[in-house]
């Protein structure tokens, strides 16, 4: 689905190990990989400064875990220092990579607000697809497990979709790049309607679900049409416990998801469906930023 990818790690969010599946990311139609840690600024004494031993170190650790590098796949290490947002927007604007992964732990929008979080930081400010991963996972994979896991992280994608616009918006992206994508990548989706048991109780509920499931079978047909197989479901249920349960029911590999208001104040007290699902979910996210 992705040929060009930016990997960005702070050595302790488990990403740091894909540095050594570089054929297995290569496997998965990944042509380009771009690593990328940022150093912190050295704060003793009155003027920060740049630590050029820790750059060099950390470029050191890079080096040394890259191996058997396939023919014809591009690899770069890049070890700036400074705010890694910051970084991250301008090594993406350097190498222009189709999808930028990063790590996220499990939090709250609360957590999120008081502590911080690059990853939510980024979401709101980059234009390109992130593709967001736990770190206690990332971590615990044996070798083995995280070799399949490289070269299928976009083989099969779990979309949300509720008829509006930040949906419509995400089968557009996914129909763009699938009509582009190297060998080895997305095969199939999974097309998931969830409508809400909390919502407008004058209407019937099986009447619901049967128009849901109408309004997909266009969807569907779309990315049909693209060389996909595509599954199709209305569900009656909580949106998200019913995605995640779906999730682990048909062994995705990621789930796909968009938004009009992540990022915006309206996220306060209304959130955000893709924002929560970055926070609660075990699997990977893969975000397609709203057009800006």
């Amino acid at each position: 689905m992705f040929q060009r990818c930016l990997i960005c790690t702070d050595f302790s969010d488990g990403l740091y190990r894909l540095v050594g599946f570089v054929p297995s990311l290569a496997a998965g139609g990944i042509q380009q990989i771009v690593f990328l840690h940022s150093v912190p600024l050295w704060q003793e004494g009155e003027i920060p400064r740049i630590d050029e031993e820790a750059i060099a170190s950390s470029r050191d650790r890079f080096q040394s875990s890259l191996k058997d590098l396939p023919e014809g796949v591009e690899v770069h290490i890049e070890v700036p220092s400074g705010r890694p947002v910051d970084n991250i927007l301008k090594v993406a604007k350097k190498y222009k990579p189709d999808v930028i992964l990063t790590g996220m732990p499990i939090q709250s929008l609360l957590q999120e607000k008081l502590f911080g979080s690059t990853t939510a930081d980024l979401a709101k400010a980059c234009t390109t697809p992130l593709l967001i991963v736990r770190p206690q996972l990332i971590s615990t994979y044996t070798r083995e497990e995280l070799e399949l896991r490289c070269q299928h992280l976009f083989r099969y994608l779990l979309l949300p979709y509720d008829g509006s616009n930040a949906a419509k918006y995400l089968v557009q992206k996914v129909k763009d790049y699938a009509q582009n994508q190297p060998n080895g990548s997305l095969k199939q989706c999974m097309l998931m309607w969830v409508v809400d048991e909390g919502g407008r109780r004058e209407i019937p509920k099986d009447y619901l679900l049967r128009d849901a499931q109408e309004k997909l079978k266009p969807v569907q047909a779309e990315l049909e049409q693209l060389g996909l197989q595509v599954n199709a479901e209305a569900r009656l249920g909580n949106p998200y416990e019913e995605i995640l349960d779906a999730a682990l029911e048909y062994d995705i590999s990621a789930i796909a998801v968009s938004s009009d208001s992540l990022g915006k104040l309206i996220e306060w007290p209304v959130r955000s469906f893709a924002g929560e699902l970055m926070r609660r979910s075990w699997h990977p996210i893969l975000f397609f930023p709203p057009a800006r």
